[in-house]
């Protein structure tokens, strides 16, 4: 359910949501949920402090979507107004979560998967398989020859069978 949009969801009819777009503030209530739009490419603040009115400040300045599972928020005058776009998570359960964003935001799952740091939302950058060669463990030295970095925390990526398995999971949020 999609909050904070006067003109209605029908602005959103037949747009997709590239990650470019889109930008998100994921509220502690459904946290797994950074991990995945960050998977997916999409820039999202992971936010614990617990002072609603900080989230929602550092959200309408950075113009960010939240994401909760807290009724009260959807009730502020921010949210009435159309100043603040919310999405409100009805399951618990992450995997139906990211389907209902998926499907209630048009989230291009595609556009630019892999290219944010899972930790720390960062962009990753490319690395040449010199440069990790002591920062991997040597099997996967040997059988991998892309390799990403974050230039922040320093965490290494690369296409192993995990991978293999969030990119299924990735499909598996495009088909409902």
């Amino acid at each position: 359910m999609l909050l904070g949009d006067p003109a209605g969801l029908s602005l959103l009819a037949g747009r997709v949501f590239v990650a470019d777009n889109l930008r998100f503030m994921v509220d502690s209530n459904v946290g797994s949920l950074a991990r995945w739009l960050r998977m997916l490419g999409y820039d999202s603040l992971f936010f614990d402090s617990g002072h609603d009115s900080l989230m929602i400040a550092i959200a309408l300045s950075e113009n960010r979507v939240v994401i909760t599972r807290d009724r009260e928020i959807v009730r502020r005058r921010e949210v009435a107004r159309g100043q603040l776009k919310v999405v409100l998570i009805t399951s618990d359960l992450p995997e139906q979560q990211m389907r209902q964003l998926v499907e209630t935001l048009n989230l291009d799952c595609q556009s630019k998967p892999f290219s944010l740091c899972l930790e720390c939302n960062r962009p990753l950058e490319e690395r040449d398989r010199q440069q990790v060669k002591d920062l991997v463990p040597a099997y996967v030295f040997q059988t991998q020859s892309q390799f990403r970095q974050c230039p922040a925390c320093r965490r290494i990526y690369w296409r192993g069978s995990h991978w293999q398995a969030m990119n299924q999971r990735i499909e598996g949020f495009r088909q409902g």
